[in-house]
């Protein structure tokens, strides 16, 4: 395969992966408005758990795409090995995330602030990606 599009995949791997980043952080700010709300808004509720499934899949498949573009590129998948390592370990966390979720029945705060922990650290090792990331792309 050309270098030249191997570069516009790597571009449009990174392009990708900010959206979905971008994404996490809007779907962490919806759950943030419905943790502090004390009357619980309905409308932001539906939205946060619609979103969910369709981003735990857009994170999914921006390490895939990450995996396919590296081995068309390089031939092995761990050239970068932190990078991979930690799209592996945010994949994991997404997976646990949803799982998670669909376990928060009623007002109990078990598995609501499981999910809510997880969230966070989804979306800061998310930044920590897109840094290295950027390592690789430079």
């Amino acid at each position: 395969m050309s270098k030249e599009i191997i570069l516009y995949l790597k571009l449009l791997y990174g392009g990708f992966n900010s959206l979905v980043i971008l994404l996490f952080v809007y779907q962490g700010i919806l759950g943030l408005r419905i943790r502090r709300s004390d009357k619980k808004p309905i409308d932001v509720i539906k939205r946060h758990r619609k979103n969910g499934p369709v981003l735990a899949v857009l994170g999914i498949l921006g390490f895939v795409a990450g995996i396919t573009v590296m081995f068309l590129d390089t031939g092995r998948i761990l050239k970068y090995p932190y990078h991979f390592i930690l799209g592996l370990i945010i994949v994991s966390l997404i997976i646990t995330t949803y799982a998670i979720s669909k376990k928060i029945k009623g007002p109990d705060p078990y598995w609501r602030n499981r999910h809510f922990y997880l969230g966070i650290l989804i979306i800061c090792l998310y930044f920590v990606q897109a840094f290295l990331g950027l390592g690789v792309l430079l």
